[in-house]
């Protein structure tokens, strides 16, 4: 598995960032979160300007590619005690091929170089993730109901893998 980090100058990975993760999150979070409730998010939070705003205050995103493909991408930061994993996603024909076990691995090994002792994320609680991230060795430690803007609100698992 090979992870290429996204940086901020890289206008044109950054806009390629921003299409696949408007293709992902759409086809797995409209049934999930409704349409405009995810239309808002991505807007938000994954336009080209908005994955930039977050490289330059601290983020790391990362292409995945396996056998030359890519597969899907990530995005973390450090956050407190631990390194908050923002995003992962695969494309929905890449999910169920233990990837994500390899995706986290990564973020762990960046965690302990960073010198933090845990990984943290947000799940939806309708999220199909939710079970991946158990088996993942996550454990629930709250829940979340934030207020995002537009009348939207994230309800959420707060989920922590100890490393």
């Amino acid at each position: 598995m090979v992870f290429e980090y996204l940086k901020p100058e890289d206008v044109a990975g950054i806009a390629e960032m921003s299409a696949m993760a408007t293709e992902i999150v759409r086809e797995h979070f409209d049934p999930i979160i409704g349409k405009a409730q995810n239309d808002y998010m991505l807007q938000k939070f994954q336009t080209a300007d908005a994955i930039r705003d977050q490289l330059v205050h601290g983020y790391q995103y990362f292409f995945v590619s396996e056998d030359g493909r890519t597969v899907g991408f990530l995005a973390f930061y450090p956050k407190e005690e631990a390194m908050y994993l923002s995003k992962l996603y695969l494309y929905k024909t890449e999910r169920g091929k233990g990837y994500s076990r390899q995706m986290v691995d990564f973020v762990a090994r960046k965690a302990r170089e960073a010198g933090l002792p845990a990984i943290e994320l947000n799940v939806n609680r309708d999220n199909s993730a939710v079970r991946a991230y158990e088996r993942l060795g996550f454990q629930m430690i709250r829940t979340e109901k934030n207020d995002i803007g537009e009348g939207f609100f994230m309800d959420d698992f707060v989920f922590r893998l100890e490393l």
